[in-house]
């Protein structure tokens, strides 16, 4: 039975599919909150995939880590009336939505279309948020710089929360580029402390000889050079926090005064005579094994277990992998606006990376986008684009045969070629394109795609 037609001569199928590809949003609900479509453009905004969104009610995108800043739909119910509103998204996007109720015979609210467009800026629009005259707590607007779904990171988000408002000092653990300081900043920002300092020590950073200066300050004359009072680490952190990232590099010399610290909460400046308190929560980080550097006589115990009151442990991007989507979109957006483009990954693009270790965890992500984002031409990224490095598989961690790894390889390069061909009609500019010579470029279209050269 053929397909019906829309109004324009098109099967409803192709129509759909027109929809998707559109770069503004377009998401429709019923009369009960819940979503019947939504185009492409919502993985881009809300890091979500349209098989994720469609089907699902409202309340599942609201709460503590929902898609927006101030939702718009409650109000169009209410009102039964076109609302338009500017907003920005829990991956960082500006967007401006304009939701028109259609209402079926009876003048109920029958579906709510809503077009959202990115980055629009209009003068005098009355905010919803000026309608429902309701205000963020600060901790509903820090939500924002931390984007995840998985269960993992929200039971260490909530234990966070826990340790934010206790005075005991917290120890971060986890793995290069996992997102220690961000963590640290956020149990800060939710303290009691928010409105004192935060100030940060990279404990790799400093020389040896001057740590005990750097963190207590010194009295002028105290050594060859004080030529002036230096207020010290400490003291710009008072009343607030102070983050030593990577403990693990503290000498041992300063491990005995840091714990002096801990203990009596005073230090006393290089050159002083007299003591100070010290009025500050302590987060220490580090990607080391502290405990194995205990045993080995690398960190002091005491010093070790003072720090440790409150461990928290964050995964690594490889164990949480239903956050990578999200991820890469907010990274996608971040650095849009930074370069003033706007992209989009292929879902090919997307499978590979979700097949990728990550071992530099959200640092090697963010740090790929941004490459990305200025090295591809064109809106959408696609598995080319990618470095090369992404199509590395760990085969130990994922318990596969070396046949699937084959497998897996030719199926990048088919679709790399392929995709490439598709795009440029011509094997010397594919070849080009992959840095790689003519001839072994046809010799491989050949083999995936029968092509006369």
């Amino acid at each position: 039975m053929p397909e019906k037609k829309t109004h324009f001569g098109l099967d409803f199928a192709t129509f759909t599919r027109i929809i998707d590809e559109l770069h503004d949003e377009i998401i429709v609900y019923d009369n009960d909150y819940k979503i019947v479509y939504v185009n492409k453009a919502c993985q881009r905004h809300y890091g979500y995939t349209q098989q994720e969104m469609i089907g699902k009610h409202f309340s599942h995108f609201v709460g503590d880590h929902g898609c927006w800043d101030c939702s718009v739909l409650p109000t169009v119910y209410k009102l039964k009336k076109p609302v338009k509103e500017q907003q920005v998204t829990h991956l960082g996007v500006d967007i401006f939505t304009i939701a028109t109720p259609l209402f079926d015979e009876k003048g109920n609210v029958e579906f709510v279309p809503m077009s959202v467009r990115d980055d629009f800026h209009e003068a005098h629009i009355q905010r919803l948020s000026d309608i429902k005259n309701t205000y963020e707590s600060p901790r509903e607007k820090l939500r924002e710089n931390l984007v995840f779904r998985s269960e993992s990171m929200k039971r260490l988000i909530a234990l966070a929360d826990q340790v934010s408002d206790l005075v005991s000092p917290c120890l971060l653990l986890g793995e290069s580029g996992c997102g220690k300081s961000l963590l640290a900043k956020y149990i800060h920002e939710n303290s009691p402390r928010r409105d004192k300092p935060f100030v940060v020590v990279n404990c790799a950073s400093i020389p040896p000889s001057l740590f005990e200066s750097e963190l207590f300050g010194h009295k002028k004359g105290a050594f060859t050079g004080a030529t002036t009072d230096k207020m010290g680490l400490f003291a710009k952190a008072e009343g607030g926090t102070l983050f030593l990232d990577e403990i693990s590099e503290l000498p041992l010399l300063m491990q005995a005064k840091l714990l002096h610290v801990v203990q009596e909460k005073e230090y006393r400046p290089v050159g002083g005579t007299t003591s100070v308190k010290a009025d500050v929560k302590l987060l220490a980080a580090t990607n080391r094994n502290l405990f194995s550097m205990v045993q080995g006589g690398a960190f002091r115990e005491d010093l070790y277990y003072r720090l440790n009151v409150f461990e928290l442990v964050l995964p690594s991007l490889r164990n949480r992998m239903e956050d990578l989507l999200p991820l890469a979109n907010y990274f996608l957006n971040h650095f849009g606006k930074v370069y003033g483009r706007t992209k989009r990954f292929s879902q090919d693009a997307i499978d590979i990376m979700m097949r990728y270790d990550w071992r530099g965890n959200v640092r090697e992500l963010s740090h790929t986008i941004e490459r990305l984002m200025v090295i591809t031409e064109g809106e959408v990224i696609e598995p080319r684009h990618l470095p090369s490095s992404v199509y590395e598989i760990n085969l130990c961690e994922r318990g596969q045969t070396s046949n699937s790894l084959d497998r897996a390889l030719e199926n990048v390069e088919r679709k790399m070629l392929l995709g490439a061909y598709e795009k440029l009609q011509s094997t010397r500019k594919v070849a080009a394109a992959l840095n790689i010579s003519q001839s072994r470029a046809s010799r491989l279209l050949r083999k995936y795609k029968k092509i006369n050269q």
